[in-house]
């Protein structure tokens, strides 16, 4: 006579129906929210249509925010039926590993201190810092490459917000030299 052996095994509740990710529902009441905002935003603008703008302003934020309602909606219910986002599957992706904690807080460390100074040291200097620490933060190894660089695109930027778009960016200490 045979026995079988239930040692080892454990007793599991079946599931019923599809597992939800239910997080996702905060990003659907995010999109309502955003909707609902440019709805009431757009009841506050005028109705001044033209010959040459026969839509007036409140056709663009009318027209988002009931596309970002109906996105909720429909992203609501692909929670509630089950559907998952697909994980990000790139070969260099470790999906297991933990958050690096200290290059996040570098890089929040480097985009306050970019804040305080844009102002008193200018965007070439300020933004030359963002960037240097930036890479840093990011791993660079190369700290005089990535000071030059930093530089580079620190300038590129502010010429190319001055010449390109009209804008210009703060000059700070570098008044009169820039």
């Amino acid at each position: 006579m045979s026995q079988t052996s239930t040692a080892g095994t454990e007793w599991a509740p079946a599931r019923s129906g599809p597992v939800r990710d239910l997080a996702q529902l905060g990003v659907c009441a995010f999109l309502v929210v955003l909707g609902v905002i440019m709805l009431v935003d757009a009841t506050g603008l005028g109705d001044n249509t033209t010959g040459t703008d026969p839509l007036g302003p409140k056709a663009v934020p009318v027209f988002l925010g009931s596309a970002l309602i109906l996105l909720a909606v429909g992203l609501t219910v692909a929670v509630l039926r089950g559907s998952k986002p697909e994980l990000e599957g790139g070969e260099d992706v470790d999906l297991e590993a933990r958050m690096d904690l200290k290059t996040v807080l570098m890089l929040i460390g480097v985009f306050v201190a970019n804040i305080v100074l844009i102002d008193v040291l200018g965007w070439v200097i300020s933004g030359a810092i963002l960037f240097y620490g930036s890479a840093i933060a990011l791993g660079s190894r190369h700290y005089l490459r990535a000071l030059v660089i930093a530089v580079a695109l620190s300038l590129i930027t502010f010429y190319g917000f001055a010449i390109g778009l009209g804008v210009g960016l703060p000059a700070g200490i570098l008044q009169g030299i820039l």
